[in-house]
């Protein structure tokens, strides 16, 4: 008896197919560095672009979205997920000052359909050209018997440069600086195992109008990450940016931790604003505890930027003129590398 590949669960011609429908939208997410490789196998970048810098750092990162692929495929919704994995990757490099460069991704399915494979590219697609990134390859596997047909999964890779000399972090952070909240655009592509779990437990439906939300449950989860890579490397070259803080799992308190030094505390005053809607959606319908919220979401707060005093205001116009909700939360005092909420 004579067997095959597609009798194993693989299709190749979907392959190909799923190929040619990415192409269109790859054209979105290109630089001029980029290198035509006809054999398909590696993306190629012209790194002598980097000559413009004394000393340049390659900075590189990698990340997935997580369980919220789950809703998405439950909502048959595909087109936004790619956008919450650029996020989740140009978002850590700008971290450091770095200017993301170029990206690759990675979707593992149980079964390849071409269209659906297409909708996700083009997210990633938009995505990279909203942080002004290119898209130079990736993968798409197909994992029959580990998958089911429907399922999926992706994950990404990222490069950036840095001028040495502007590398921000934690040794530049003194007392006296500022932080600044940069609003976030929802959740984000942390915390959906809660989610999920709160799903199961109580009586939240994906498909249920919430008024306080004012559309679906499942619209509002699916609010791509939001991506500040252009407006962080904007701060950095215009203000007196020290360190960032990308708000992601662990929540404010533990990501901004790591961009302190053992001899800083951040003070920072929930007063200064209100978390979107949804947080307190899920922490009331869930019954939540208010500390567990702060270490599983970003409560409205997705990228904290430490910045000199004497330039908060240059911080917060700029900020203005580029169309982010961006406002002080808080400021570096002396102390342990902790960072208290009050």
């Amino acid at each position: 008896m004579s067997t095959s590949y597609e009798a194993a669960g693989v299709d190749i011609a979907a392959g190909d197919r799923a190929v040619q429908l990415m192409k269109s939208h790859l054209a979105k997410a290109r630089r001029p560095e980029v290198v035509h490789d006809s054999s398909g196998f590696a993306g190629l970048f012209d790194i002598s672009a980097v000559r413009r810098f004394e000393r340049p750092l390659l900075a590189t990162s990698t990340d997935g979205v997580g369980t919220k692929v789950d809703l998405a495929r439950r909502l048959g919704v595909y087109d936004t997920i790619g956008h919450d994995l650029v996020g989740m990757v140009v978002d850590d490099l700008v971290v450091s000052g770095a200017e993301p460069l170029f990206m690759t991704d990675y979707i593992a399915c149980g079964k390849v359909v071409p269209e659906r494979i297409a909708k996700i590219v083009s997210g990633i697609a938009e995505g990279c050209a909203l942080a002004g990134c290119a898209l130079v390859g990736g993968e798409t596997a197909e994992h029959p018997g580990l998958l089911e047909p429907d399922e999926f999964d992706l994950a990404g890779a990222g490069t950036g440069v840095v001028e040495a000399s502007r590398l921000l972090g934690p040794e530049r952070v003194s007392p006296g600086d500022i932080v600044v909240g940069l609003a976030s655009s929802g959740i984000h592509s942390n915390g959906y195992s809660l989610v999920r779990h709160l799903l199961r437990e109580t009586e939240l439906s994906l498909d249920a109008i919430v008024p306080e939300l004012g559309r679906t449950l499942g619209e509002e989860l699916l609010t791509p990450t939001r991506i500040y890579a252009k407006d962080c490397l904007a701060l950095a070259w215009a203000s007196e940016v020290h360190a960032f803080a990308h708000i992601t799992g662990g929540g404010l308190a533990a990501n901004l931790a790591r961009s302190l030094p053992s001899s800083c505390d951040a003070v920072i005053e929930r007063a200064t604003w209100t978390p979107p809607p949804i947080f307190s959606v899920l922490e009331s319908y869930g019954r939540v505890p208010g500390e567990e919220m702060d270490r599983t979401f970003n409560q409205g707060v997705g990228m904290t930027a430490i910045v000199g005093a004497s330039h908060i205001d240059a911080t917060m116009r700029l900020l203005a003129e580029r169309g982010v909700d961006g406002w002080p939360i808080g400021e570096v005092v002396p102390g342990s590398g902790s960072v208290k909420l009050i």
